[in-house]
C-alpha cells in the first residue's frame, strides 16, 4: 500500500456518496459502486483496489449507518438503517453525513459529540 493520504478521509467520502446517490431506505447498493465513484472523483491513489478501503467500509457498518445484506467475494451489498442526513460539525467545521441515531462526528480526526 502506498503512503497516499486523501484530501477527504475515505469514510467521509463514502458517507457523502451514500447521501448523494443511495439515500433511500429500501435501496440496495454495493461497495463496488461506491468505489467507482471515489475513483471518478479522483481523491484516491490510482493503483488502489477496493480491498484498500475494506476498513472504511467496515467502519460504516460498525457505525450502523448501513447493514451488509449480502456478500460475494469482495462485493458487499448494503442497505441503510435509516435515511442519511447532512449536517455541519461545529467542532471540525466539516460537512458530515450521518444516520439519525448517530451522536458523534464520523470524521476520524474529530469524533466530537453532535
Amino acid at each position: 500500500m502506498s503512503g497516499f493520504i486523501p484530501k477527504t478521509p475515505f469514510v467521509l467520502q463514502i458517507r457523502k456518496i451514500i447521501y448523494e446517490n443511495f439515500n433511500e431506505d429500501d435501496l440496495r447498493f454495493n461497495n463496488d459502486q461506491i468505489f467507482e465513484i471515489i475513483r471518478q472523483n479522483g481523491d484516491i491513489d490510482s493503483s488502489w483496489i477496493i480491498d484498500n478501503l475494506e476498513e472504511d467500509f467496515k467502519k460504516i457498518c460498525d457505525d450502523e449507518l448501513v447493514r451488509c445484506i449480502a456478500q460475494n467475494f469482495t462485493t458487499q451489498w448494503y442497505k441503510l438503517f435509516d435515511i442519511v442526513e447532512k449536517q455541519n460539525c461545529n467542532s471540525c467545521n466539516q460537512e458530515i453525513f450521518i444516520g439519525k441515531e448517530e451522536k458523534t462526528c464520523p470524521n476520524p480526526s474529530c469524533g466530537a459529540t453532535i
